[in-house]
């Protein structure tokens, strides 16, 4: 049995058999369980309607539908509703775009084919440290779970909340890849598990009240196991600070809600007790604000500042100028992860598409080899530095390598310039004199000009330059056999530029491209970097309590009234 995923006039899932279910029986199952005739609802699946060919005999697995597949099932006949199924096909594609950018930036990060040069992103503990992922595979999830979740929070400040229970539906999947012992202590997923169910609050979906119930259990277990029975974990690793506060007052109005839509009005009244006076806590003195404010802070971080150390303004105004440093250093530091990137992009990438690893390099370079001569051989040996030492101390190898750099330095300096070695000798020039002006660099004009010093500086050489270009000639009676040694390493080093054009052509190729992959959303992609670079660790917590406070005031006045027509 396959099972397919409907949304529209209904919302569910239904298990059919592909090979036996032809459109006809899908479009009457949608129709018996949404209550409508089967002649005014249209079945839409990957951007087409779905209709009965020939005899009607045509099953679904015929017409491409798989087990898992999603479909759209909307009323038809009407103009506006035409319209709406244009945009909800238009939002379906705009999602798995973001899920394919998603994808794609995140298998880039792990597979370390080269570096993000848009974001850098870090799971970090309650304690502040840096997560370690086990595999690769860990990593890819979780990078992509932490831009999904970006993703999904940013759609809820817009305003698109099913949009935002599509997306962080993706990033929990991504979540669930990971070994659970990784992300034990970080409070991500909790989190997601909370964000999710406010969407279904704000969309006041009552049908999502057993699953809201189940997600916000899962988020209070989650968040003791990473904060600690009563925040006592965090208070420990962040000194008495508990930025989380804001994070429980949403979680316990939500807990209320739930408790009360179910007909469970005294555990209702004590979760929206209980979130009220977290709210209390939370609340900022206009006058205590305007003090930290006028020492030339933001309004926000002031407000932040005030609440994670109870409002203690001394407190708060040195915790906001740590903060400020560490902004400042982490500038300093993406500027500097930046130069890394830059420097590792002219060393190309391994057979296996990875990037040279760096801090192999700098233990290369700390033994005495050149970086780019350590470089080539971590990207020939696939960063194993033991080969890579091994093929270093071979004299014929670090030979090889030797002249395999050089000849590379020539071809960029040539494509550089707009001129070849073999173009200027074809002009008349010596081939060694032509090699050693292209390397001192310069523009086309400053190149020959170079030449013509080094003839007139050596007048033993005569050069003729014609229309057809001749060869040179020199008065020590050697110049045959020179000119053919010199031939001799022109062959070589074009027999080895035919075994490593690709490889300096494909330089800087990160994605894997070149060898036929789709190619990159970067409109996706740079939205999804752009919001990733908005946020901070204190982010999830920094939660604006307006919408809670008339929340619990709202469901606090329902239970009143109900104790008192009671």
């Amino acid at each position: 049995m396959a099972k397919l995923k409907v949304a529209g006039t209904w919302r569910g899932i239904i298990e059919i058999e592909l090979e036996n279910w032809t459109v006809t029986m899908l479009r009457d199952e949608v129709a018996k369980r949404s209550g409508l005739d089967p002649e005014s609802i249209k079945l839409i699946f990957a951007g087409k309607i779905l209709k009965d060919h020939g005899d009607g005999t045509q099953t679904l697995a015929q017409l491409g539908i798989k087990d898992t597949s999603k479909i759209l099932s909307s009323r038809g006949a009407a103009a506006e509703e035409g319209k709406s199924i244009m945009e909800e096909e238009e939002r379906s594609r705009r999602l798995s775009r973001v899920k394919a950018a998603a994808t794609a930036l995140s298998k880039r990060h792990a597979d370390g084919s080269l570096p993000i040069e848009d974001y850098n992103i870090e799971l970090e503990d309650q304690g502040g440290h840096r997560v370690n992922f086990g595999t690769e595979t860990d990593q890819s999830a979780a990078m992509m779970g932490l831009m999904l979740h970006t993703k999904g929070k940013s759609l809820i400040e817009r305003g698109m909340y099913s949009d935002a229970i599509e997306v962080l539906a993706m990033a929990e999947e991504s979540f669930l890849v990971c070994d659970p012992k990784i992300l034990e202590f970080v409070d991500n997923i909790s989190i997601m598990e909370i964000d999710i169910v406010w969407c279904y609050f704000l969309l006041r979906d009552l049908k999502c009240l057993s699953d809201a119930g189940v997600r916000l259990e899962k988020a209070r277990k989650g968040l003791e196991r990473a904060h600690g029975k009563d925040l006592s974990r965090v208070r420990l690793l962040q000194a008495g600070q508990c930025p989380e506060l804001a994070l429980y007052v949403r979680l316990e109005l939500l807990e209320g809600v739930v408790a009360y839509h179910t007909g469970q009005n005294h555990k209702a009244l004590n979760a929206l007790k209980s979130a009220h006076a977290k709210l209390l806590q939370l609340q900022i003195p206009d006058e205590t604000l305007s003090l930290v404010m006028g020492m030339g802070f933001q309004e926000k971080d002031a407000k932040r500042a005030l609440r994670l150390n109870n409002q203690d303004i001394a407190s708060s105004v040195d915790f906001l100028i740590e903060k400020r440093a560490k902004r400042v250093q982490k500038l300093k530091d993406n500027h500097q992860r930046q130069k890394e990137i830059l420097e590792q992009k002219t060393y190309g990438v391994t057979p296996m598409k990875k990037a040279v690893d760096m801090q192999m390099l700098d233990r290369l370079v700390s033994i005495g080899y050149a970086r780019d001569l350590a470089a080539e051989s971590l990207r020939r040996n696939e960063n194993d530095f033991q080969k890579a030492l091994d093929g270093l101390t071979n004299p014929e190898v670090n030979c090889s390598i030797q002249v395999y750099i050089e000849s590379r330095k020539r071809k960029r300096q040539e494509k550089l310039v707009g001129i070849t070695v073999d173009e200027l000798v074809s002009m008349g020039f010596e081939r060694g004199q032509a090699t050693s002006a292209l390397e001192a660099g310069g523009d086309r004009e400053d190149i020959i000009q170079r030449i013509l010093s080094l003839e007139k500086a050596n007048p033993g050489t005569a050069t003729l330059i014609g229309n057809g270009g001749t060869a040179s000639s020199t008065d020590n009676g050697a110049g045959e056999s020179i000119s053919n040694e010199i031939d001799g390493g022109a062959e070589q080093d074009a027999e080895m530029n035919d075994e490593t054009t690709d490889e300096i052509e494909n330089r800087g190729s990160t994605s894997g491209e070149s060898d036929g992959e789709e190619e990159r959303d970067a409109e996706i992609e740079h939205e999804i970097a752009n919001e990733i670079a908005k946020v901070d660790a204190l982010s999830a917590y920094d939660i604006n309590l307006d919408r809670e406070i008339e929340a619990i005031n709202e469901y606090l006045g329902m239970l009143d009234a109900s104790q008192t027509s009671g």
